[in-house]
Formats: C-alpha cells, sequence, structure tokens
C-alpha cells in the first residue's frame, strides 16, 4: 500500500523534483504542509476555547504572583481550586488537539517525509559558509554524514513549515 501512496506522489510531484533545485521543492513542501496543518489545527481546534484558556492562564500567574510575593495563604488556598478548574480546560483542549489534529496530521507528515526521504536522503538542501550548531542539532538527530555546514531535506523541510505554520497562526489569531 505506501509503494502506491509513492508512487502516486512520485506521478504528481516527481517532474518538479526532477526540474528544480531540491532547495524549492522542500521549501515549497514546506510550506503547504506547514499551512496545511496549522488550517487543520485552526478548523478543528475550538479556537474560543484556546483563547479562553491562555487569558485565564494569564490572570491566574498574575494572581498567584500577587499572593505568593503578599505570602497570603488563604489566598493561595484558594487559588489551588481555579488551579484545578484551568487544568481541566486544558486537558480538554490538549485532548481535541492530540486526538483530532495529530491523529489526521501525523500519517501525512509521516509517509510524505518518508517519500521525500527517498529522493533527498543526504543531500545538503542548504549550505551556509559557517559550521551552525541548527545545523548540527539535525545531523545528531537523524544520523547524517553531512557536513556541519549543510542541512539536508528534514531540517529545512521542518524550519520552512514551522516558519509558515508560526505565520500563518498569527495571521489566523491563534495566539
Amino acid at each position: 500500500m505506501i509503494e502506491g501512496i509513492y508512487a502516486f506522489l512520485d506521478n504528481l510531484f516527481g517532474p518538479l523534483i526532477q526540474a528544480y533545485h531540491p532547495i524549492w521543492v522542500v521549501t515549497i513542501s514546506g510550506i503547504i504542509l506547514g499551512a496545511l496543518f496549522t488550517l487543520i489545527n485552526y478548523i478543528l481546534v475550538d479556537q474560543e476555547k484556546v483563547k479562553m484558556l491562555q487569558k485565564k492562564s494569564k490572570e491566574f500567574q498574575k494572581k498567584y504572583k500577587e499572593a505568593q510575593a503578599a505570602k497570603d495563604e488563604k489566598k493561595l488556598k484558594k487559588l489551588q481550586q481555579e488551579q484545578m478548574e484551568l487544568m481541566k480546560l486544558q486537558s480538554e483542549v490538549m485532548k481535541d488537539t492530540m486526538l483530532k489534529v495529530t491523529l489526521l496530521t501525523m500519517p501525512i507528515f509521516w509517509i510524505f517525509l518518508s517519500w521525500l526521504r527517498r529522493w533527498y536522503v543526504e543531500v545538503g538542501i542548504v549550505k551556509a559558509p559557517f559550521d551552525f550548531f541548527v545545523f548540527s542539532f539535525f545531523h545528531n538527530w537523524q544520523h547524517s554524514a553531512l557536513p556541519p555546514s549543510e542541512l539536508g531535506y528534514l531540517g529545512w523541510y521542518m524550519l520552512s513549515s514551522m516558519i509558515t505554520g508560526y505565520v500563518l497562526r498569527k495571521l489566523l489569531d491563534m495566539g
């Protein structure tokens, strides 16, 4: 089955991979999937609940710091109740994210990156004029033989998709 999916992706994207430099292919892949995953998150997770959680968390932190500074044991005890409610809301949001979003996006992520690996394993996508510590992180993680001044497909994909997701979350006011 997976070979059938890979064959479909080869037919769909193979001509692009052969026609363009790897940096363009991986960057565009990161942008498309980063945007897709962010939009799936936006659609499937109750954004009002997330915003309410963020607001309540900020308020709680402020009250907690004030009570600690004043050494108000009574208020600190009362805040423990509020913290329990906050944790319940947080677990609901996490459940939505984990069950709905992750179960949908992870198979897409792993299949696409496994397919991309077939084309670009041990290919330097980005070359820096110096050894860059972020590149070393990805090399160690992947057990890559690329030099420390080059970044492979996975590292470049992750950076481009994370930047895309961050920008899109800001534009969608996702916090």
